[in-house]
């Protein structure tokens, strides 16, 4: 069974709760990073760790949800290996996916419907990575968090 990190602020809570019962129904098991009121919270504060958890590979995709998306792609590709995509239609959400191979889909609460907000989850999920040419560059960004995140190089087995 697929795991999805999931995470919000106070702008996302609504959404969160619509996302989840529709993974729920796709058979995803979802961790719920929170918050879960509607207390104004900071946003690092909830993207951090669903962002860490994919960086390290413990779960392998995580969506986040704040008012605009803005403050949650910032926070999540900050971490090595995240992929963090900013999504406001099933077209990005798409090619998030077989482009980008995005691991971190984010959702800007105040920006979306929850209906399209479904959509693009679903979009996303169901999409493959093409590989070939988008391999290439996302080896070009992984050399980019090699030189400047210090990762140290991985050596095959």
């Amino acid at each position: 069974m697929e795991r999805i990190a999931i995470a919000n602020d106070h702008a996302g809570l609504e959404m969160k709760e619509e996302i989840k019962r529709f993974l729920e129904k796709e058979g995803v098991e979802v961790v719920d990073m929170g918050t879960n009121d509607s207390e104004s919270v900071d946003y690092p504060d909830y993207g951090i760790p669903v962002a860490r958890k994919v960086s390290s590979g413990e779960i392998h995709r995580g969506i986040l949800i704040c008012g605009t998306g803005i403050g949650m792609t910032i926070v999540a590709n900050k971490f090595p290996g995240v992929r963090a995509a900013l999504v406001s239609d099933t077209y990005m959400a798409r090619m998030a996916k077989e482009h980008n191979d995005a691991n971190i889909l984010v959702i800007g609460g105040r920006v979306v419907g929850k209906g399209l907000a479904i959509e693009m989850v679903k979009t996303w999920l169901h999409s493959k990575f093409q590989g070939g040419r988008h391999q290439r560059r996302l080896d070009k960004i992984r050399e980019i968090e090699r030189e400047w995140m210090r990762e140290p190089e991985k050596t095959e087995k």
